[in-house]
């Protein structure tokens, strides 16, 4: 065991409860301020698509305008999600790039699909040859 201390090589000591952390230290502090920063975040923009969803209609908002800043928060929301809660944030950028740029391909390809399907069934409905 050649360069691990004897904490990090007894794993018995990682569960015998006797590992823990001041409460009142700077660095538990620091980790209660992000959970609330990243709690706030995801608050603020949890109550702007509620109010949206209410009253962006009542408001004279076009749905189509509604519906795109719908997808714009969600996307944010579930990128701020993997980035916190899956710490993706802290990994490095390839490792990013090889989940998100499957990620939006899979999204295209999805849309692109949809499109295709949608013009069909308006070529049969607009020109039928049988």
């Amino acid at each position: 065991m050649s360069g691990f201390s004897n904490y990090e090589s007894d794993q018995s000591a990682l569960y015998s409860g006797t590992h823990h952390e001041d409460a009142n230290s700077e660095h538990s502090k620091s980790k209660v301020r992000k959970i609330w920063v990243v709690t706030g975040i995801l608050t603020v923009v949890t109550i702007v698509e509620v109010l949206l969803g209410l009253y962006g209609t009542h408001a004279g908002m076009p749905k189509g305008l509604i519906n795109g800043f719908f997808i714009l928060l969600t996307l944010f929301k579930a990128g701020y999600i993997v980035k916190v809660f899956m710490h993706l944030g802290d990994e490095f950028k390839n490792m990013i790039l090889t989940i998100l740029i499957p990620l939006v391909l899979f999204v295209w390809f999805i849309l692109a699909f949809l499109w295709d399907g949608s013009f069909w069934l308006w070529i049969n409905h607009a020109f039928t040859i049988r």
